[in-house]
């Protein structure tokens, strides 16, 4: 396993040849203005390379090493000079030709981070708004999957009613101790924020992967007593001063216009609030089955 080893050409399924042995990955930045806008950081090619003078993601092959996330954000800081640690993965879109696959790695920004060519395989790269990315001169392969990534821009987050998650679980002697149901059950979530959560039971875009900000309400004796964190993933504890149920409608009210989001609770109450303001809903075995 050495750095380059995912350099050269593959031959796919239907019979065409991709650069990377491994398959290859690319980094799509995304940042909402505050008028709900996604920009996308786009990259055009060097009019010597494959397809070249096209607009693309910044991406290429995979090191054997690597999974999608880490090759994606390693191509976008070669080629575009973007630090990793400026964006935050939300999505992972994959475009598998059966035996080669180009993986779109989905990354939030917090703005229009500066970004310019790094190497000779830019020649430029711009902030995009994504109604005006179809007028450009696009690369085939991301002109194919674009109809599909477009409506997965918008982050998820996941808004987890722990009182009823741990209830459902029906652990043995929770009603006991439920600040510390809360804790071990707050522990288990936090691999899920590094690993993703694969295609949840709703209507949402077809990404092979999710990875949410998860705002997981406590209440109760579980609020007074479980760890308050700081948590690390992008995972926030809030103790609700009164109902747990008010608190989350709260929470929901308080995300921003683009955000989709994802309530997680078997309350029927609390369900039929929550989708009056526009989310979505699952039951905790959905959730518990990841754990």
């Amino acid at each position: 396993m050495t750095a380059r080893d995912g350099d050269g050409w593959a031959l796919c399924a239907r019979g065409h040849q991709h650069w990377g042995v491994y398959g290859a990955a690319g980094l799509l930045a995304v940042h909402h203005t505050l008028d709900g806008m996604p920009y996308v950081l786009m990259q055009k090619r060097a009019w010597w390379s494959h397809h070249g003078g096209t607009w693309g993601l910044p991406g290429g092959a995979r090191d054997s090493h690597e999974d999608a996330v880490a090759g994606a954000l390693r191509e976008a800081h070669e080629e575009a000079a973007l630090s990793p640690d400026l964006v935050r993965v939300r999505g992972l879109y994959v475009d598998d030709h059966g035996g080669w696959s180009f993986d779109t790695v989905i990354a939030e920004a917090d703005g229009l981070l500066d970004a310019a060519p790094a190497n000779g395989e830019s020649a430029d790269l711009r902030w995009i708004a994504a109604d005006e990315i179809t007028s450009k001169d696009l690369h085939p392969g991301f002109a194919e999957t674009w109809p599909g990534i477009r409506p997965a821009l918008s982050p998820l987050v996941v808004v987890l009613d722990l009182a009823n998650i741990i209830g459902a679980r029906a652990e043995h002697g929770w009603w006991r101790d439920r600040a510390g149901a809360a804790s071990r059950l707050l522990n288990e979530l936090l691999p899920l924020t590094a690993r993703g959560l694969p295609q949840p039971p709703v209507a949402l875009p077809g990404l092979a992967r999710w990875f949410p900000r998860f705002v997981v309400v406590l209440e109760g004796a579980a609020a007074r007593g479980a760890d308050p964190g700081p948590w690390e993933g992008d995972l926030t504890v809030v103790s609700a001063p009164g109902s747990g149920d008010d608190t989350i409608v709260e929470v929901v009210g308080d995300t921003r216009p683009w955000e989709q989001v994802l309530v997680v609770t078997a309350d029927r109450g609390l369900r039929e609030r929550v989708t009056s303001l526009g989310a979505l809903v699952t039951g905790p075995r959905w959730l518990l089955d990841q754990l």
